[in-house]
């Protein structure tokens, strides 16, 4: 009997010990916060969203399904696939995947792209509609715009606009940002 006094003793105790708690009517109040802010930051971001960019050479055979083989046709397996040289599969790639809260129908990607073998940047533009929710591009420079297997880009930057000229959305590479000069080196 003592033992259960003391236990609600303590319970008791630590109720009001002053801390707040976590009470079920605070849960939804902070979830409601949470998606308010973060309904308001992606309507100041407008309703596109790069969720990722993944750059890779892809050789011609990893596009080809078995499906190729019965109608001719190439399986996109439901991505939008973009490329500089359409007759050419094989070429480096952005596998980009997307978010949008409500359709575009008509916008243009755009990517830049400097290349190991030049200092300029390569601007090539596409238009492209997107349906609501997730999906995922495929932009390849392929063909003579990419002959090197084992190249990768110096730098890159992808950016889609609106028919409009509005920028929707950009994603840089790490590499972009840096500026393009070095600073000088002070001779010692």
């Amino acid at each position: 009997m003592n033992q259960t006094y003391t236990l609600a003793r303590m319970r008791l105790s630590l109720c009001c010990s002053g801390r707040p708690r976590k009470t079920s009517c605070m849960r939804p109040i902070a979830s409601l916060l949470l998606v308010l802010t973060l309904g308001f930051s992606s309507a100041l971001a407008g309703d596109l969203q790069v969720v990722r960019v993944m750059p890779d050479y892809q050789t011609a055979d990893s596009f080809v399904r078995i499906s190729e083989y019965f109608n001719g046709k190439e399986n996109t397996g439901g991505a939008t696939i973009l490329r500089t040289q359409p007759a050419s599969r094989a070429g480096f790639y952005f596998l980009v995947r997307v978010k949008t809260a409500k359709p575009i129908e008509v916008a243009w990607i755009e990517i830049q792209v400097i290349t190991p073998t030049a200092p300029a940047a390569r601007t090539d533009s596409f238009a492209i509609s997107l349906p609501a929710g997730s999906h995922v591009i495929k932009l390849g420079l392929t063909g003579t715009d990419w002959s090197d297997p084992k190249a990768k880009p110096v730098a890159w930057k992808l950016r889609f606009i609106s028919a409009d000229g509005k920028e929707l959305a950009t994603e840089p590479s790490f590499l972009w940002s840096k500026p393009s000069a070095a600073p000088p080196i002070a001779a010692h």
